[in-house]
């Protein structure tokens, strides 16, 4: 997405804005997938992911997105054809293209999520650094962007 002076701004809004960029990295992805379904149903889970739905889970994804089951999530993530390291590389590109900076670093951090069951993916009694000791939880790790940069 190309850098919008003051005077474009002004007429585009800001979810024309997230709009344009997020059609121009679904087509920066494309070619990773074998089916055009395939790609279809990735920008449709990310749209899910980044939804206002408080968990995002296969059910309340695909619920959020007007699905009556989570199938269609679950075929892209464990059986459909595509290429995760292509997607990858386009998303690092699209990140360097867009938001590089030279002090920029990437922040990696893994959390403890104290979860109370056992349904969840991952749950088990392990050490977590925010309870400071075992518990029943989950361990994300979590990677992000970050640099003094403002976004125009």
């Amino acid at each position: 997405m190309p850098y919008l002076s003051p005077s474009e701004h002004f007429h585009t809004s800001l979810g024309e804005v997230w709009t344009t960029a997020f059609q121009d990295l679904g087509q920066r992805i494309r070619s990773s997938f074998v089916r055009q379904e395939s790609h279809q149903q990735t920008l449709a889970y990310l749209q899910g992911l980044m939804s206002l739905v408080e968990r995002k889970n296969g059910w309340q994804v695909a619920e959020e997105l007007g699905e009556a089951t989570p199938y269609a999530m679950q075929h892209l993530l464990d059986r459909a054809r595509w290429d995760c390291d292509g997607v990858r590389d386009a998303l690092r590109a699209y990140v360097r293209e867009m938001l590089a900076a030279p002090n920029a670093v990437l922040v990696i951090d893994e959390t403890g999520l104290l979860k109370k069951g056992h349904k969840s993916v991952g749950v088990q009694r392990q050490y977590s650094g925010t309870a400071g000791r075992i518990e029943n939880c989950q361990i994300g790790v979590f990677l992000s962007y970050a640099s003094l940069s403002k976004i125009p």
